[in-house]
């Protein structure tokens, strides 16, 4: 089984630029904690099923530090995609870079994280899905290869549905549903020697980044105002009239 788990470089600490866009390059960064669960779930079903794990990321020079951890953590490669004309890339362009980066070469499976740190939309995975022309599942806990292709379980409110699903298929990994593995010391080394392809949007055969969506200004959330304090003889009604205003009683 041939995985390929989307990863991303992440600030450790958000700062904006005057553009109003998040400030990437020359800060410090990490593989977003969110996709180790997927990258986890990648290695383990290809150390009991056979295959490679190839990690695809999209970001600036400094995105080759989550690759390397990624690799690091059992990955056999990675594939960056860097061009300056990235940045500023909204959900739909990341979600086109990464379609046609991963679609170059066959593969089983497609696994991501439920949604980045730092952006929060939880829409790429399965924009991802949809330009790929292949099925996807959201949030899940488990997979399986299987007669007809794999056997899935999905998180609920309730618990847990079961889906089959052909292969190939995208799904996303909802934290908590596997241990990440911290990189040995020997996987650190390896990672040294693995190979990363370094792809530009040339390569990839797209000339259109234009975005849909541009941030235009930013400014603070409003500060919470103090809540009120009720004694007394007062308390007890005043609370009363409190719950009911909030529709609890």
């Amino acid at each position: 089984m041939d995985v390929v788990v989307c990863t991303k470089y992440v600030p450790t600490e958000t700062t904006l630029g005057p553009d109003h866009l998040v400030v990437r390059s020359g800060v410090d960064g990490m593989l977003d904690p969110g996709d180790e669960y997927g990258l986890e779930l990648a290695l383990q079903l290809t150390e009991r099923h056979g295959g490679e794990v190839a990690v695809v990321s999209m970001g600036p020079g400094e995105a080759g530090t989550a690759i390397q951890r990624a690799l690091a953590m059992g990955a056999q490669r990675g594939i960056h995609v860097v061009d300056p004309a990235l940045r500023g890339a909204d959900a739909l362009v990341t979600s086109r870079v990464l379609a046609a980066a991963i679609g170059r070469a066959p593969f089983d499976l497609v696994v991501a994280g439920v949604e980045s740190t730092d952006g929060y939309t939880g829409t790429v995975p399965v924009t991802v899905a949809e330009l790929l022309g292949l099925p996807s599942v959201t949030a899940i806990r488990s997979l399986e290869p299987s007669d007809g292709g794999a056997r899935i379980e999905r998180m609920t409110e309730g618990g847990f549905d079961v889906y089959e699903t052909p292969l190939p298929v995208v799904v996303t990994v909802t934290a908590g549903a596997v241990e990440p593995r911290y990189p040995s010391l020997k996987g650190i080394m390896q990672a040294k020697q693995k190979p990363i392809e370094r792809a530009s949007l040339a390569d990839l055969g797209i000339d259109d980044v234009t975005t849909t969506q541009r941030v235009t200004s930013v400014s603070d959330a409003p500060a919470k105002q103090g809540g009120e304090v009720v004694q007394g003889d007062e308390a007890v009604p005043r609370i009363v009239d409190l719950l009911a205003e909030a529709k609890v009683i």
